[in-house]
């Protein structure tokens, strides 16, 4: 099911390369990327397997509104203790809501960031040549990371051997999920406009995942969603300031109830194309980490096959 013009990320005659690292622990890297893509340092994150044989690569990304510069996936789901005995390099980048994709205008807040030439052009060979990598790679994330997961693999099939969306929702196109995409964008001072152009228009087809299922085929396929229902984990989230648990829960009720309906209407449309995603529906939960922490166990042995 392919519809719509399809440009890859232009590929930059200068490669990327390190500029620092800091050995955090003998399992975890936190580096600073020189990429012409980008046109300034950018910080990611590799956690390392404790065996020196070749292996694969793991990139997780995170969801909107990212501040300190480290994935909360170490910062909220102890991924670091959990990846510390799989033999896999896990890369980290933070996105800070500008959806992992290279934009079209130059945006007030963001810049122009050119994230899909940076994750799937210039980085691969990079994380390869210093990590041992063997080639093969798998994507995932969470909320805005989920989505911005599924268009990246469907954009750059031959780069990605698995993709994982948790609590995402990966179309783009349609009044809804537009208009979902553009609030993300929005509550972080951006305008999506500057991202893929003006509503309904040729740059969100081309970035839509629903419109390249064809690219999946071939891929180990994941998606998660809670239903949106309290259960005892949402008793162990962090709170933020000046909020109190209850406002906490109904946000994240009504943001997984959004994300479940997303999830499962994309999951039957890959049944329908022919696709075998490995479905994780749970019955309780809500937009909260200590579920995608979980999720994330359940995820990776599916991601794993291809690595």
């Amino acid at each position: 099911m392919v519809s719509g013009s399809f440009a890859p990320a232009a590929a930059h005659p200068v490669a990327a390369s390190v500029d620092r690292v800091d050995v955090v622990g003998p399992q975890r890297h936190d580096l600073l990327i020189n990429s012409p893509a980008m046109g300034h340092p950018v910080r990611i994150t590799v956690l390392l397997p404790r065996t020196s044989q070749a292996r694969g690569n793991l990139y997780l990304l995170d969801g909107g509104g990212r501040k300190t510069g480290v994935s909360d996936w170490i910062n909220e789901a102890d991924a670091e203790k959990f990846f510390s005995d799989k033999n896999v390099n896990v890369v980290l980048p933070a996105g800070q809501g500008a959806f992992y994709t290279d934009w079209e205008r130059t945006d007030p807040a963001f810049g122009r960031p050119r994230w899909e030439t940076f994750l799937a052009d210039e980085l691969p060979p990079l994380i390869d040549e210093v990590y041992d990598g063997n080639g093969n790679n798998a994507i995932a994330g969470l909320s805005m990371g989920g989505q911005a997961a599924y268009t990246l693999a469907t954009r750059n099939p031959d780069r990605y051997t698995g993709v994982g969306s948790v609590s995402g929702c990966p179309p783009t196109t349609g009044t809804g999920n537009e208009a979902q995409i553009r609030a993300v964008v929005a509550r972080d001072g951006g305008d999506a406009s500057n991202m893929w152009g003006g509503w309904g228009g040729q740059g969100w087809v081309d970035h839509d995942p629903a419109r390249r299922l064809d690219a999946l085929r071939d891929m180990n396929i994941f998606i998660a969603a809670g239903s949106g229902v309290p259960g005892p984990l949402d008793q162990k989230t962090r709170l933020d300031p000046g909020r109190s648990r209850l406002e906490k829960i109904a946000t994240g009720s009504v943001l997984e109830i959004g994300a479940r309906e997303c999830s499962e209407k994309f999951a039957e449309l890959m049944r329908a194309d022919g696709l075998r995603p490995t479905e994780h529906f749970r019955s309780i939960g809500t937009h909260a980490w200590p579920y995608w922490a979980e999720d994330l166990k359940v995820m990776y042995p599916v991601l794993a096959r291809g690595l």
